[in-house]
């Protein structure tokens, strides 16, 4: 992929990672390497430049991963997995590759930067979009919704919770219940043509399933600590990894280490080939975004229907997550991650994790109390 930025024009290799500033004349070179050509030919493609100046300029190439040299090793292990990703490219591979491994602030460092912004002026948009100017007959005022069922008590009640309580184990059994119900299979059915296809209980675009569920455990009854993978099909944990140190956990999710004090962290990947076997476009690639967002949902829900504290991130050190795992990040990569504990004794609302104070709440219920006293204001402090 090719683009310009303000100190100049940008290959971007995107299976092997690197980003290369280019004079445009290397493009007359890489033009001329569409099909295989001598030094001698990609010379000519750049009259009058000096052989051993070429010659410096192809091996530079050939290193950052912008050609290919017939008679060079078998090709690069990230080259073959991003070979199955053609159908997809350039635009999902391009996305893929360069949202990974990036750098977070640190979360103080972050809100003063968007404090400062906003003490410049540049206040965020709106959180919530109104039509003021729509005609009265256009307009639809709906009864409130309702707010009576145990469902609708869990969707209200769920936050992601940033403090847990210190030491508590998960019951083995409590454990069972969220990976089973978030991403076991629940039934299969019969295609004609096609096989059998799972049923789980979140959506997936095309009935493909793209994700997998690894368990990084700590403190669960039963179970020694390590990354185990969940075998959705068997409604079974199988260990990878024994041991799981917090400071190797903490680095996998940056800036964010109370996570890794957490009983449970389950990082989710996704297996691209079973899209990419249904789908020959790059849309899919949105498909497996969203289908981690619905078992995130699900997750959390499901905690905080047994009075668990839930978190989700995406902010993630791909890498290192997937070095844990042992995955290659092309083949199967990480996208994101939930996790549980207890909540903190005496605390019923996620406080945050660096003041241990509650945000101020304002509960409302949608089209209840239009026209009548302002909301109330609630603590669980």
């Amino acid at each position: 992929m090719a683009y310009w930025q303000p100190d100049g024009l940008v290959l971007h290799q995107f299976a092997r990672g690197t980003r290369t500033i280019a004079a445009p004349p290397v493009i007359a070179v890489l033009d001329a390497a569409r099909t295989w050509r001598t030094d001698g030919e990609l010379c000519a493609a750049l009259p009058g430049a000096p052989p051993d100046a070429m010659a410096r300029l192809v091996r530079a190439l050939a290193r950052r991963g912008l050609l290919e040299r017939s008679d060079a090793r078998p090709a690069d292990s990230r080259d073959e997995a991003a070979a199955a990703w053609a159908p997809w490219n350039p635009a999902a591979g391009f996305f893929h590759q360069a949202t990974r491994d990036v750098r977070f602030a640190p979360r103080a460092a972050a809100n003063e930067l968007l404090r400062r912004r906003v003490r410049g002026g540049a206040l965020p948009p709106p959180p919530v979009t109104a039509r003021p100017a729509a005609p009265a007959e256009a307009v639809h005022v709906l009864p409130p919704p309702d707010t009576g069922t145990a469902l609708a008590r869990t969707l209200r009640a769920r936050r992601s919770w940033r403090r847990l309580a210190a030491g508590r184990p998960l019951a083995l059994d409590t454990l069972a219940t969220l990976l089973g119900l978030t991403w076991g299979v629940q039934a299969w059915v019969e295609v004609d043509g096609l096989g059998r296809m799972p049923l789980k209980t979140s959506p997936s675009g095309g009935a493909r399933h793209s994700v997998e569920a690894y368990v990084a455990v700590r403190r669960v009854d039963g179970l020694a600590p390590g990354i185990y993978h969940y075998e959705a099909g068997a409604h079974r944990l199988v260990r990878l990894r024994a041991g799981l140190p917090a400071r190797q956990l903490a680095a996998c999710v940056p800036h964010q280490s109370w996570m890794a004090t957490a009983p449970v962290l389950v990082f989710m990947t996704a297996v691209f080939a079973r899209a990419q076997w249904r789908y020959a476009t790059p849309r899919a690639y949105r498909t497996i975004l969203a289908e981690v967002g619905h078992h995130a949902q699900t997750f959390c829900l499901l905690a905080t229907e047994r009075k668990l504290a839930p978190f989700c991130t995406m902010a993630l050190a791909d890498a290192a997550v997937e070095r844990l795992l042992g995955v290659d990040g092309l083949r199967e990569a990480v996208l994101y991650a939930v996790g549980a504990g207890h909540r903190p004794a005496g605390v019923a609302w996620a406080p945050w994790p660096h003041t241990g104070r509650l945000p101020r709440r304002v509960d409302v219920v949608p089209g209840a109390g239009r026209g009548t006293a302002p909301p109330k204001k609630t603590s669980d402090r």
